[in-house]
Parts: C-alpha cells; sequence; structure tokens
C-alpha cells in the first residue's frame, strides 16, 4: 500500500456500490415522478400484479355492461315515446267511436279512423339509425305490419298482416343479467289494428257511417267497435307502463356499472399509481443520499498519509 492511499479497496468498492443503489433508487424514483406509476412493468408490482390484472378486467367489463345498458336506455326511451303515441291514438279513436254512437253521428269518423290508421302504421314499421325495424322481433330487415291503407283491413284477418318475428331483444346489464327490451308489432298493434277493422267493416259501405246514423249503426259502434277500441287503449296504456319500468331499470343499471367500474378503477390507482406527496420526498431524498455518497467518495479518493505526518522544519 502506498503512502498517498488511505481507503482500502473494500471500502472502495462499498461505496462504489452505495453510489449504484442511490443511482437506481433515483431513476426509480424520477420515472415515478414523471410518469405517476409505481412502476413501467409487473416487475415494480410484485405479488399485487394479479390482483392489478383482475380489478383493470372488472372495471373494463363495467365499462362494456354500462355502454351496452345506455344504448339499451335509449331504445326504450324511443319505444316510450312511440307507445305514449299509440296509447294516445287509441284513446283518440275510442273518443271519437264514443262521441258518434253517442250522438247518433258518425261525421269525421273514418276520417279520424284513417289519421289513426296511418300514425299507428308508422310507428309500428319505424326503424332505428341502423335502418332495422325496431319491432321487428328479430327481424331487422323484415317490416312488421303490411297493411297499406285502412281499407286492407277488410280483406284479411288482422295478425296475417302481422310479419314480425318472436324474439324479443334482451341485453346484459351485469354477470349473469339481462333484461328484456324488445317490444313485438303484434304484441301492441293487434288490438288497436282489430278496432280499426271492425270501424272499417261497419262502414259497409264505404261512406256509410257519415252523417246520421241509424240505431243498429249505433249499437254497432258500441256493442262490437268500442269495446275493441277501449281494450287496445287498455293494453297499450300496460305495454307503455311496462317499458317505463323497463327504462328506470336500466337507468339504475347504467349507474350501478359505472359505480362499480369507479370502484375497480380506484382499485387498479391504488396499485399502480403513485402517491405524488410521497414520491417526491423519495426524490429529494435519494437525491441528497447520491450527492452525499458521491462527495464521501471523492473525498476519500483525495486523502493521504501525508495529510497525517507531523510537519518537520529543517533547521
Amino acid at each position: 500500500m502506498t503512502v498517498d492511499r488511505v481507503a482500502s479497496n473494500a471500502q472502495s468498492q462499498y461505496l462504489l456500490s452505495q453510489i449504484m443503489k442511490a443511482n437506481t433508487a433515483l431513476d426509480t424514483v424520477t420515472a415515478q415522478v414523471a410518469s405517476g406509476k409505481v412502476s413501467s412493468d409487473y416487475t415494480g408490482i410484485g405479488d399485487k400484479t394479479a390482483s392489478l390484472e383482475a380489478a383493470r378486467a372488472a372495471a373494463a367489463r363495467a365499462d362494456a355492461y354500462a355502454t351496452n345498458t345506455q344504448l339499451a336506455v335509449t331504445q326504450t326511451d324511443l319505444q316510450d315515446a312511440q307507445l305514449t303515441t299509440l296509447s294516445s291514438l287509441a284513446e283518440q279513436l275510442k273518443e271519437a267511436i264514443t262521441t258518434a254512437a253517442g250522438n247518433g253521428d258518425g261525421t269525421g269518423l273514418m276520417t279520424t279512423a284513417q289519421d289513426v290508421f296511418e300514425q299507428a302504421s308508422s310507428i309500428l314499421n319505424a326503424t332505428d339509425s341502423n335502418g332495422n325495424y325496431i319491432y321487428g322481433g328479430g327481424q331487422g330487415n323484415t317490416k312488421p305490419f303490411t297493411a297499406t291503407s285502412l281499407s286492407d283491413l277488410t280483406s284479411d284477418t288482422v295478425s296475417n298482416f302481422f310479419q314480425n318475428g318472436s324474439q324479443k331483444k334482451s341485453v346484459l346489464v351485469g354477470d349473469g343479467q339481462s333484461v328484456q327490451i324488445g317490444v313485438l308489432a303484434s304484441d301492441v298493434g293487434t288490438e288497436l289494428m282489430t278496432a280499426l277493422q271492425n270501424l272499417a267493416n261497419a262502414d259497409s259501405p264505404s261512406g256509410s257511417l257519415d252523417g246520421s246514423l241509424t240505431s243498429t249503426q249505433t249499437d254497432n259502434l258500441t256493442n262490437n267497435v268500442l269495446p275493441s277500441a277501449t281494450q287496445a287503449y287498455t293494453d297499450l296504456n300496460d305495454a307503455t307502463a311496462t317499458n317505463g319500468e323497463t327504462y328506470s331499470r336500466l337507468k339504475d343499471d347504467v349507474t350501478n356499472q359505472q359505480s362499480l367500474s369507479t370502484l375497480y378503477k380506484g382499485f387498479v390507482s391504488d396499485i399502480e399509481d403513485v402517491d405524488m406527496t410521497k414520491a417526491a420526498t423519495n426524490l429529494n431524498q435519494a437525491q441528497t443520499a447520491l450527492q452525499a455518497a458521491l462527495e464521501v467518495t471523492a473525498k476519500l479518493g483525495q486523502l493521504s498519509l501525508l495529510n497525517y505526518l507531523p510537519t518537520t522544519t529543517s533547521g
């Protein structure tokens, strides 16, 4: 060992290892502060990796349910407006028949019936944004109601004018949870079209109900036509109420899935996101530790035994 070397090789190696350790710690915490994440790979997550991925998957699943359910909310909202209109049309028809029978005058009755038919058939054949028939029952490309005029109804049984399928659309709102949202044209339109058919048959020959009514015509309207119109109104009110309940449930399901997504994302954040206050403190500590290690190493490198030999004077 030369006189100008104080630090041993072991001490030097130790100090170098401390510098490397401090430098690695500084790199790690600098990356954390810059990215906001504990680690850029699973190594830094350690035994929490499985929990992290499970929470991520659960959050993604909740987001998917929320998105699909929101689309269902939009459809049921549209159906609510249309079913409410159908119910109003049935009520309009019922009141027109009641008024005509009560007054013994059918003036304007068939005009009202034609208007009701046109609006109702338009709703039954309504399409969504993709051009699929809303009330098609799984047959989105097939027009569910085929009669084109009120007079068509007198040529065949009402059921034959409905060509919709029987499959009612459902949506998954959660794991193992589905809600039926589909409505069939035949379910909501048959009774109303039956009432219109009965009225069209009563107007035979065409135009016979326009003006003063005979007692036979009045009895026919009261005993045969009005009951079917009343039943159509009742059925459509029930269908509207059921659709409204479905709408409310779907809104709740969207909220629930969004809450679950927030919860799971919170789990993910707890595992992979850095506590920035703590990270900033760690950054300062790492910088201080590295600076201290470098300074100590530098000072040791400058020490010599000559610093400790007594000063001699020549005399």
